[in-house]
């Protein structure tokens, strides 16, 4: 029998996982005193969340569905971003939801739009509260009700002749792969969140996975869609592909909740790759390091995995120490006759093998850890976040450059780390992932970090990146979002919201 775990309340995944005081206070001495001023203090977990009382009492016909206990009302409170962690910490829940619900079928979904439409509640669509982008919280003054969909959680048909599978919303990543793999099928979407996150929260969001290139934005695969709004059911036709029109899809795919609420996919699935292959380069000129990759992936190479850590990050997370880049590079199936090819491409722009090297399997213990040491260094007194974007390849050069200057300008002592990876590349640009780490002043850090961020959005609006690749828009995104689209096409989005959702109740202040 397998042993329940709890999840953190608070912060990242499984609460036995999560640094304890003695842990943060080793790595503080450890791995931040040499180069980060911290004083070592460990700020304290409040196990005990203090709420006010709900404002709302569930209808007597779905009581059993609702939840109004401290516990998951403060657990629903936030997502998993910097600030989010912060705010938990310091026990401001303030906003927290009135109840949470954990509706079992659709019907129950059509059930509670309908109350909290009388009521006049809002209603935030819930997954596996992974968002860092405060997609999944409430802003506003009233009431509201955090909709759990962790209970639609049924995987209903494995379709082997057509590759696909029907699967509900509340479907969590490792659950999903469970079934597939007795029949040697995958569905190849593994984004970092993948252990916490649902397939719901994938569509919403429009989540990109963890392969570099090919198929590996959740849009790549999706088949057909079901969802509910405020005025009924909307269903897409379950077909390869189709020239009908602009796809009902691609009105919810990315919509974060705000239209609908996805219940069910038909997803596209593959066979699992029988053969992988894999290698480690290293390079002395990071800007060469950059050519490389741009050259491998507009010969139509298609590497699954195409990791390019600049000297900071290959240091830091990759145990590099001779202060160039690392190119962490994946081949699978057919692909990986292509590796011997690659090679040759990198050898071009100054790339050197690295065999046995350790940094691939360093990096990935990194990667999986990285929101748990992330907690732990915010428990210490440091800003810790991260920022995504995708550019075009003429213009990476002048974006990483304002970026890292953005920060170091906004941070408060002007002492602070800003390392880079790419996660996608595309034949016409990369997207780039910044981690910024800086000291921050115990009980100003949500303010220290935005000023941060709106510094470093700024620069990559300047510079000519998207806002975000594939973290979603939330409530984090949308000044620079709104600036980002046309006029004419938010005018579409809103009409669209007053079409569905015309009481305006599902995630009021996301997108619209």
């Amino acid at each position: 029998m397998s042993r329940w775990r709890e999840k953190s309340w608070w912060g990242w995944g499984w609460a036995d996982e999560a640094l304890d005081d003695a842990a943060c206070r080793k790595l503080a001495e450890q791995a931040l005193r040499p180069w980060m001023p911290i004083d070592g203090s460990v700020l304290p977990i409040p196990f005990d969340p203090l709420l006010g009382p709900p404002r709302l009492v569930p209808p007597s016909m779905m009581e059993e569905a609702f939840a109004s206990d401290s516990m998951a009302r403060a657990a629903h409170a936030y997502g998993k971003a910097f600030r989010d962690v912060v705010r938990a910490l310091h026990g401001e829940l303030e906003h927290a939801p009135d109840l949470v619900c954990y509706p079992r079928t659709a019907h129950d979904v059509v059930a509670v739009l309908d109350w909290a439409e009388a009521v006049g509640a809002a209603v935030v669509p819930y997954g596996g509260g992974t968002s860092v982008v405060g997609g999944v919280e409430y802003r506003g003054d009233g009431p509201w009700i955090s909709l759990d969909l962790g209970r639609l959680n049924r995987i209903a048909e494995i379709d082997e002749v057509n590759q696909a599978v029907r699967v509900q919303a509340g479907v969590f990543g490792p659950a999903l792969e469970d079934a597939l793999r007795p029949h040697g099928l995958t569905l190849r979407h593994f984004p970092q969140s993948f252990e916490f996150s649902t397939v719901g929260g994938w569509l919403a969001t429009r989540a990109g996975g963890h392969y570099a290139t090919g198929p590996t934005r959740i849009d790549d695969f999706v088949e057909a869609l079901r969802v509910i709004t405020p005025l009924g059911s909307v269903e897409s036709p379950r077909v390869p592909s189709s020239g009908a029109g602009p796809a009902a899809t691609g009105l919810f795919l990315g919509s974060e909740g705000a239209l609908g609420v996805i219940v069910e996919a038909w997803l596209r699935v593959t066979r699992r790759p029988e053969r992988k292959v894999s290698a480690s380069l290293g390079f002395p000129v990071y800007l060469e390091a950059v050519a490389a990759v741009r050259d491998l992936v507009q010969a139509g190479l298609r590497p699954s995995n195409c990791r390019l850590l600049d000297p900071a990050e290959a240091m830091l997370n990759a145990g590099a120490r001779d202060g160039g880049a690392r190119l962490l590079l994946g081949f699978e199936g057919p692909s990986a006759a292509l590796l011997p090819v690659a090679l040759e491409i990198c050898r071009a722009h100054g790339g050197t093998e690295r065999e046995h090297d350790p940094a691939g399997d360093t990096f990935r213990a990194a990667f999986l850890r990285a929101p748990y040491t992330r907690d732990a260094l915010i428990r210490l007194g440091l800003v810790v976040e991260t920022v995504e974007t995708a550019c075009t390849w003429s213009r990476f050069e002048q974006l990483h450059a304002a970026v890292v200057a953005a920060v170091q300008a906004a941070a408060p002592t002007r002492v602070a780390v800003v390392t880079c990876r790419f996660t996608h590349v595309y034949p016409d640009g990369p997207a780039p992932y910044f981690t910024v780490i800086t000291p921050a002043r115990r009980g100003a850090e949500v303010e220290i970090w935005d000023e941060i961020k709106t510094a470093v959005s700024d620069a990559i609006a300047a510079s000519g990146g998207t806002i975000t690749h594939h973290h979603a828009v939330g409530r984090d995104h949308r000044p620079w979002y709104d600036g980002e689209r046309s006029p004419l096409f938010a005018g579409a989005l809103r009409a669209a919201k007053r079409s569905l959702d015309p009481r305006g109740i599902l995630n009021p202040g996301v997108l619209v």
